[in-house]
């Protein structure tokens, strides 16, 4: 079954544990090079934060693509006179909790009836259309593509309040099962607490 083999990727990768800022900091290193870097919280054991990254056909180390968690701004010098997003723009972050992937779309200043929330099970992914066609987003849920998991319309929900949009999946027994599972085996690592750890291997 795919949620085993995800399970085995997982357990056969090189890993590395930090326990920093009441976080758990998790550093995976994968036989086909890709690293992923996880964050929980140590009181709750919440998953803060997914990154990951790759090497280019050139062997340079890719930029973190952020999964879960804020998403990384570049900070930009206040007098500068760098073009940045407009601050006012939609902000599109997945924000999981115990039983519920949830993705926050912030910066919607729309009624909850604007909004139409549906799953594509043909491409995998779900989308979000407002009737006033001033937004549009088509997302995967890598968790269940990783593990071929379909997707099921019944685990979709979604709410709007303070113009931030919340949606949230269900997530399966699986994977409930796969990060009880993970967090025992991330739990057993020893992680160091002093400073930061250079991950990088050669």
């Amino acid at each position: 079954m795919a949620v085993q083999n995800w399970i085995d990727v997982l357990k056969s990768s090189q890993k590395t544990a930090l326990i920093q800022d009441g976080k758990r900091k998790i550093h995976y290193l994968f036989t086909d090079g890709k690293e992923m870097a996880e964050e929980y919280n140590l009181k709750t054991d919440e998953l803060i934060c997914r990154k990951w990254r790759q090497k280019s056909t050139l062997g340079v180390q890719g930029v973190w693509q952020v999964e879960v968690g804020e998403p990384v701004n570049v900070p930009a010098a206040l007098n500068s006179d760098v073009i940045k997003e407009n601050c006012s723009n939609p902000v599109f972050m997945r924000k999981d909790t115990k039983t519920s992937f949830q993705w926050r779309i912030r910066n919607l200043p729309y009624t909850k009836d604007v909004f139409s929330v549906s799953m594509e099970p043909s491409e995998r992914c779900i989308i979000i259309k407002t009737t006033n066609k001033k937004y549009y987003k088509k997302f995967s849920v890598p968790d269940l593509d990783r593990s071929q998991l379909p997707l099921d319309g019944s685990a979709l929900s979604y709410t709007h309040a303070n113009n931030t949009l919340i949606v949230s999946y269900q997530k399966p027994k699986e994977i409930l099962t796969l990060e009880q599972e993970l967090l025992k085996e991330v739990k057993k690592l020893k992680g160091t607490g002093e400073g930061d750890v250079d991950c990088t291997t050669q």
